[in-house]
Formats: structure tokens, C-alpha cells, sequence
């Protein structure tokens, strides 16, 4: 996108002209990209979709203005380490940084500025709040709102990101200074420990844009937020800043947590005992020395009397024409929890219950540590981080697509991942506001893949549990790990799609890396992972899974269909590949992957896309299954009519399921190759974008989460049932959308050449993250920052067509762009750009070292992937 089409405003309507003319420009900038393929089969698709052509106002990976402003809150933080979020009007929110989320928390933490002189100016630097935080939450009729709500502010805000980093850009007619504000934290690829510390940093920014020379304060003040009845907080001293201190209660040591606020400027001084009143007291004179311009020092009061905050002061002088850039640096410690997922196994010892130990608190053994190591090492870690994020943009590929890429990399620094002392990384599905939701869960992070390209060394740590403590000797494996990692008893049933997937992953990890000897000490497991789903989904050998099969709609899909059998037929080719790499004797998968292909395209596809034939007799399964609600109670009589009239309830039979060949596109992604035939595959997902992407759901009955899309908003359904036969009750969340599967389908679609239906379910997908409902950082599911949305990491590969073999040194090129183009690539060894240029193939690496031996290029070779 250019820099003139970047400046357009988020919030303006283009007229009719405008649009056709932005249209043509975004379609000649992807180049040939074929027919759109928006034939609808159904009446009813044709009646959702009569209002897809009204003009968009969306400018990806522009600007967030006015309302689209509103839910904007970008997270810092490190992988693991917790979490403070950047709001779009410049506010600090979302503070956890204790091992748990705390999505609401916003405890007055702000930043001010104060211009001396005849005419004094005081504002604190953010804009207009969000009128959403007016009420404040429980008990909003009291009327309290945010602490500081009340305090004057810049008239207009501009939100940009550019992941790691945010810029706020604060404008105000009354003031005569140009502010900037930009958050970040480190990251780089490859680089995993210090994308994990437990830090921030803020940089404000001011230019003197009038004649005459400026004297000014900046202050950043700090309310003690993280006492309570229980817990003594202090305000301790430290250098360049202060320290938010807490001492725990003896039965409840994991609650403590500290926090370090500190700039090296050399004109800082500090308050460090915040008046000790009642009311409003505190914050009334905070507004006081703020609008007085005051800078003083002020020592901290004896511990056991605490001061509700602090602040930090900085006085500078503008010369006309001058700038300045004063940074604040945040760092925490929380050094233990009372985190212990997972029921331990019987006969486990009597000793202390262990819980799960944050990284850091294994590599720094302090606070103190940790504030110096990033005082030291800041400018290396920022420059580090901008020569990712330049890199990362450095693209020509659809502006939709970089948006939905870079903003789902913000669950890289949500609380949804945790990694212990160890360095094994874990992870929530997502994260409720006070707690994680659904322990580490196969199925769910099947779909992420920004991780094994990013961090490969991260991501190996999740297979090594799945196929250490996490599976039995049998071969049966817990899709939900327990933390600290451990083995755990195993209530839950088997995850058909989790566990086969973890196969074809063990494949993506060994050709990421090219460690013959990591994959030569996994294989065991894996091979017995692989025989247990044989045996319990497969006992007949037929090549297609029969038995029922636990899958991430927290069912049972019960005999052959698409999404089961595509994964399966993924793991089988996945072991041959990995078997014959070691010597090993792996005819029988060979024969059973022959097998389950030639039924799965003549039994379960229905001349357009992958159906299921559910069954229910015959099997060595008990019809129904599990007779009971989700309370486990007995289902009552009416429920049992109709499971004896129709079979197991929550089964797609006939329906088009967005996940229908699933397995086919995760063996594309994790190198396996095609493992169904290319046509039918191309076939489905036409269908599936035909009858399953929705512009408008205004009309769209969804008696289940409505959240996620609602009213008039896009979205790409799981299942449909164009042709008919759908069941009375049908799998759970059908009617559902879930980003996760938005982008799971639009690589996929973009992996078959398939382009503007894939950019079609991608816009969907982000035109509901636009600011002004839903935070364009935090596609959620079952919880913020939810897992499944990685998935979005694989458009880049959609389109590109990319992908490094580390085992044979070869460059993948397949793009199913045409022409030029240049977008980011991340191999375990380095990253940089990758694309065409003037016809011809290349590979620009900005950081680390690839070998690249033979650059295997040529459009549309997705069918021989």
C-alpha cells in the first residue's frame, strides 16, 4: 500500500468512485488474480450476501482514528512474562503482570505533561477515553469510572502499529508541542529468551512546532495498584525511578509482584510518597503538582506505611524547531503462583503441591536483575526489534493480509502462553479476564503457526511434552497438558484431531530444524502415538477413522468424514516420510494411507466438497457414546427419542464444514505435501467459500455464542448444509465463526491458488476488528487472545508459497501470486525477505545465517507441494 492510501483515514466513507477506484488499485497490486468464484448454490447465500458490494471504509494496516479508536489495546510484554497494554488513545491498561490475566485491570497508571509559563498548559498524554469507560464496570452507577477519567486531555489521538512496536500521536490546538508515544518490547526470531523478559518500554516523544522556546515537565505516575486488603505495599527507591513493592501475605507468597518504573535521563526526579488521605486525595493533588509544573524529590516513607503512588518527574527545555525523547522503562517480577493445572497421578509422594515458576524467575533473582539487564541492553533489544518490524513490512503483499499477520502476533505477548523455569513453553487456549482458559489443548494450537517459524526451539518444547509426559506408554495421549508440565491422570477423551496433528507437526518441527537427531529421539513416541489412533480409530484398518473421534467442537464425530480422515491420512504420510528418513520399516502406514485416500475421494466426497457418513453401528464404540448433558446428568427422554430416531447427536452428515479437509491443509503447512487429490480439495474450499462466507448475518440464526460475529457483521460459518440434511441437532458451535477457521480456510485457499476468495474470507475476518467493537489485537474465541487466531501466520505462506527445508537445504517458492512481490520469511537459522523480483527468485536474509543450497521456484506448484 502506498504512503498516500496509508494516510487515509480509518473513519472516513469513501464515496462510490472512490471505492471502484481503491479497488482496481488493490487488485493491480496483487496482480492477475483470476475469477472470483462468488457463484452462490443456495438462496439462501444469495439472500445474506445481496449487501457484500456497499462500500468498505477499511484501511488495513492504517491508522486507527475516532471511533475506531475505541477498543484499540496493543499488548507489551515478553512470551510468558505477562502483559500492559497500549490503548489507542494512549492509555496503559490490561496490566497482568502476575501470571494471570486481568483484562479490566486500568488502575490510573498515566503519563502528564505540563508547559510552564505566563499561560500554563497541563494535560495528561492520551486523548479522548473511549465513552465505553465512562461506567467503569460493576457498580458503574456510582458514577467513578477510571481513575483520572476526569483530567484534561489532547483533543485527538492517531493510533498506528508496526508489531513490536505502537506509535500514539497526541494533537491538541492549545498545545505547542507535537507528541508522540510509542510502546514496544523485544522480539526477534531466534532470539527466545529475551523475547520473553518481563518488560516494556515507553517513549514519549515532543517537537517544539511553535517560535519560541518551550520549558516543560513530563511526569509518569503511578498508583500503587497492586495492594489490597491482604498485601503491604511500599514505594522503594531505585535508580533513575521507583519500585512498587509488595510483601505477600505467609499463607499466600505467589501474590507477590513488583513493579519497576525508571528512565535514564539525567534531570529525573522522583515522589515517592503520594499524599496519604481519604476521598480523592491522592489523585487531586497528583493534578496539582502536574498543573503547577512542579519537579521535586521526595523520599519514601518508612515501609508498613504505604503510599497509595509515585511519580516521576522530568523537566526539559525545547528550543524552537527542537525535539525530544524521554524513555520510561517498566520491568516486573512475579516470581512464584499458585498455578497447578491437571489432577496428579496417584501415589505421586506426599511432599509440596509444585507449581508452575515463570522463566524469568529461573534466569533473574530479583527485580533489581532484571530492571538492569534491560537498562543495559535496551537500545541492543530495540534496535534488535526494529530491524524485525521493518523487515516483517517490508512487503508487497496485500495490506489485509500484513494486518492480519502482525496483529495476531500480539497473543505472543498476551498471558494466553506461559513458559516455566525450564524454558518448556505452555499455553492456554485464551484467557478469560481474570484467569487462563482450557489448559494447553492439541487441537486448539494445531492451527497456530507463528510460533515453529518465529521460535522453532519454542515450539519443539510442545511436541516434546505431548509425546513425553502427556502420553502414555500405550500411545495415548491427554490433549490437555498439565502445568507445571507433568504427567497427569487423563479424564478426557482422545482428541482425534490433536493427536494425528501432532504428527504431521513432529514433521514441520524436524524440516524446520533439520535435526535428524531430535526427530531420530521423538520417532518412538511417535510411532506408538500413531498405533494407538490405529488401533482406537481405525481398528479395521480401512485407512479412514470409524470409531468416534474427539475433535475441537468438544464432540464426537461418529464414523468416516472429511476433517477425521484428512488428518489421518496428514499423520500417515507425515510417519512414512519420517520413517524412511530413519531406516524404518513403515510399509503398513504406506498401505493404509493408500487405502484411507482412494475411499476418503470415493466414499466422502460428493462431487463438490467432503461430507460425513455418520455411523454408529458396528463399531466397537457403545451407541450413543455418552448419554448425558454437560453437567453429567442422564440426557431426559425426549433427548434420548431422538438420538435412537437420528443417531449421535452433533454430527455435519451432508454439511459443508469449513474444516472439512483440514488435514489436507496442515500437511501443506507442516511439509508433508498433498495428501488428497488437488482438485477436490480446490473443490471444497470453493464450496466453502461459496456457501459458508457470510457478508451480513443480519439474518443468520445463531442460537449459540453470538458474540463473535453479530448483526450486520461478516463471517466465515463452520458448517453449512446447502444441499439439505441438516440434523436436528447438530454439532455444537455450527452456526458459529471462529478466526481461527477464517484463516485456516484462507490459506488454504490462497495455498491453491485460490487468491481472492482467500483475501475475501480475510477481509471478512478483520473488518470486524476495526477498532470500534472488537480490539483489532485480541481476536478472541473461547477468551482473549485466543490461540487458534496464530493460524493467521500461514497466509504468508498462502501467498508466497515459501517455505525453507532445512533437512535438504531448499528453498521453496511456489507463489500463487503473479509477478513481482517480496514478503517476509523465518527460518530457524534467520530471517528476511523473500519474493521475485524481475522474474527471477530471491532470498534477502536481514538476520542470521540460511544455507540455502537450491531455490526450488515455480507459480502454481501448490498441486505438487
Amino acid at each position: 500500500m502506498n504512503d498516500d492510501s496509508r494516510a487515509a483515514s480509518r473513519g472516513r466513507q469513501p464515496d462510490r468512485r472512490e471505492f471502484l477506484k481503491l479497488s482496481a488499485m488493490a487488485a493491480a497490486a496483487v496482480g492477475t488474480l483470476g475469477a472470483r468464484g462468488n457463484v452462490v448454490g443456495a438462496e439462501a447465500d444469495a439472500a445474506a450476501n445481496t449487501k457484500a458490494n456497499r462500500p468498505r471504509s477499511r484501511n488495513y494496516g492504517g491508522h486507527y482514528e475516532g471511533a475506531h479508536l475505541s477498543r484499540v489495546a496493543f499488548p507489551m510484554g515478553g512470551i510468558g512474562a505477562g502483559t500492559i497494554c497500549l490503548e489507542g488513545h494512549g492509555g496503559l491498561s490490561h496490566f497482568s503482570i502476575a501470571n494471570h490475566p486481568d483484562v479490566f485491570n486500568d488502575p490510573g497508571v498515566f503519563a502528564a505533561l505540563s508547559i510552564r509559563g505566563a499561560s500554563p498548559i497541563a494535560r495528561v498524554l492520551e486523548g479522548p477515553p473511549p465513552s465505553w469507560k465512562y461506567f467503569g464496570g460493576p457498580g458503574n452507577s456510582s458514577g467513578d469510572g477510571k481513575p483520572g477519567l476526569g483530567l484534561p486531555r489532547f483533543r485527538q489521538a492517531m493510533f498506528d502499529a508496526r508489531f513490536p512496536f505502537a506509535d500514539v500521536t497526541l494533537s491538541d490546538d492549545a498545545v505547542p508541542l507535537a507528541v508522540k508515544v510509542t510502546g514496544w518490547s523485544p522480539f526477534e526470531p531466534g532470539d527466545a529468551d529475551n523475547a520473553c523478559l518481563p518488560v516494556a518500554g515507553l517513549e514519549y516523544t515532543f517537537s517544539n512546532s511553535s517560535n519560541a522556546a518551550i520549558d516543560a515537565v513530563f511526569s509518569f505516575n503511578a498508583r500503587h495498584f497492586l495492594t489490597d486488603d491482604k498485601i503491604v505495599g511500599a514505594v522503594r527507591p531505585m535508580n533513575g525511578g521507583f519500585v512498587l513493592h509488595t510483601t505477600p501475605p505467609a499463607d499466600a507468597p505467589w501474590r507477590e509482584s513488583d513493579l519497576a518504573v525508571f528512565t535514564d535521563d539525567p534531570a529525573v526526579k522522583v515522589n515517592h510518597a503520594w499524599f496519604r488521605g481519604g476521598w480523592w486525595d491522592w489523585l487531586a493533588l497528583v493534578w496539582k503538582d502536574i498543573a503547577d509544573g512542579a519537579c521535586y524529590e521526595r523520599p519514601p516513607v518508612a515501609e508498613g506505611s504505604a503510599s497509595p503512588g509515585a511519580t516521576l518527574f522530568v523537566p526539559f527545555h525545547l528550543a524552537a524547531g527542537e525535539t525530544k525523547t524521554i524513555q520510561v522503562r517498566l520491568a516486573w517480577f512475579a516470581p512464584r503462583t499458585n498455578i497447578h493445572e491437571g489432577e496428579d497421578l496417584p501415589n505421586g509422594g506426599s511432599g509440596p503441591v509444585e507449581t508452575y515458576r515463570p522463566w524469568y524467575a529461573g534466569q533473574f533473582h530479583d527485580l533489581g536483575a532484571v530492571a538492569q539487564y534491560w537498562s543495559v541492553n535496551y537500545s541492543k533489544l530495540r534496535s534488535a526489534a526494529a530491524r524485525f518490524a521493518s523487515c516483517l513490512a517490508d512487503s508487497t503483499l496485500p495490506a489485509e493480509v500484513q494486518e492480519a499477520v502482525a496483529a495476531n502476533l500480539s497473543i505472543l505477548k498476551s498471558p494466553t502462553i506461559l513458559r516455566q523455569t525450564d524454558g518448556r513453553l505452555w499455553g492456554w487456549e485464551g484467557c478469560n479476564d481474570t484467569h487462563g482458559q482450557g489448559d494447553l489443548c492439541t487441537h486448539v494450537w494445531n492451527y497456530a503457526q507463528a510460533i515453529p517459524h518465529l521460535f522453532p526451539s519454542l515450539e519443539r518444547t510442545l511436541r516434546e511434552t505431548e509425546h513425553g509426559p502427556s502420553q502414555n506408554p500405550d500411545g495415548r495421549q491427554t490433549f490437555r497438558s498439565g502445568l507445571p508440565i507433568r504427567p497427569i491422570v487423563h479424564h478426557e477423551y482422545d482428541a482425534t484431531d490433536g493427536q494425528l496433528g501432532g504428527i504431521m507437526k513432529v514433521h514441520r518441527e524436524w524440516r524446520i530444524s533439520g535435526d535428524l537427531g531430535w526427530l531420530r529421539s521423538i520417532w518412538p513416541k511417535v510411532r506408538t502415538s500413531l498405533d494407538y489412533g490405529i488401533a482406537t480409530w481405525d481398528p479395521r484398518h480401512t485407512g479412514v477413522p470409524e470409531e468416534p473421534q474427539h475433535n475441537t467442537y468438544d464432540i464426537e464425530f461418529w464414523g468416516p468424514n472429511g476433517m477425521g480422515a484428512s488428518c489421518y491420512l496428514g499423520a500417515l504420510e507425515a510417519a512414512v516420510r519420517m520413517g524412511n528418513a530413519l531406516g524404518e520399516n513403515v510399509e503398513a502406514y504406506a498401505a493404509l494411507l493408500a487405502k484411507g485416500t482412494a475411499l476418503t475421494e470415493s466414499e466422502l466426497f460428493n462431487g463438490e466438497y467432503f461430507i460425513q457418513k455418520p455411523q454408529w453401528k458396528g463399531l466397537k464404540a457403545e451407541f450413543p457414546g455418552h448419554p448425558t448433558t454437560w453437567t453429567g446428568e442422564p440426557l431426559g427422554t425426549e433427548a434420548m427419542a431422538l438420538l435412537e430416531r437420528e443417531g449421535p447427536n452433533y454430527q455435519y452428515g451432508t454439511g459443508c464444514l469449513s474444516d472439512g479437509v483440514i488435514g489436507s491443509w496442515f500437511a501443506l503447512v507442516c511439509g508433508v505435501g498433498q495428501v488428497l487429490d488437488a482438485g477436490k480439495v480446490r473443490s471444497h474450499l470453493k464450496a466453502v467459500h461459496r456457501h459458508n462466507l457470510r457478508r451480513d448475518l443480519s439474518d443468520h440464526v445463531n442460537p449459540d455464542r453470538p458474540a463473535y460475529t453479530c448483526s450486520n457483521d461478516g463471517g466465515l460459518l463452520l458448517c453449512t448444509w446447502p444441499k439439505g440434511g441438516r440434523a436436528t441437532l447438530p454439532f455444537v458451535y455450527s452456526d458459529e465463526v471462529w478466526t481461527g477457521i477464517e484463516y485456516q480456510v484462507a490459506s488454504h485457499l490462497l495455498l491453491m491458488g485460490l487468491v481472492e476468495e482467500g483475501l475475501e474470507v480475510v477481509r471478512t475476518c478483520r473488518d470486524r476488528y476495526d477498532g470500534r467493537v472488537r480490539n483489532p489485537f485480541n481476536e478472541y474465541e473461547w477468551g482473549s487472545w485466543y490461540a487458534r487466531a496464530m493460524a493467521s501466520y500461514a497466509l504468508l505462506q498462502g501467498l508466497s508459497g515459501a517455505r525453507y527445508d532445512a533437512v535438504d537445504r531448499v528453498l521453496h517458492l511456489a507463489p500463487s501470486l503473479s509477478g513481482d512481490f517480496r514478503c517476509f520469511l523465518s527460518t530457524a537459522t534467520g530471517y528476511g525477505t523473500v519474493g521475485v523480483k524481475n522474474g527471477q527468485p530471491f532470498f534477502d536474509v536481514v538476520s542470521g545465517q540460511v544455507d540455502v543450497q537450491r531455490i526450488e521456484y515455480g507459480a502454481g506448484l501448490s498441486d505438487k507441494l
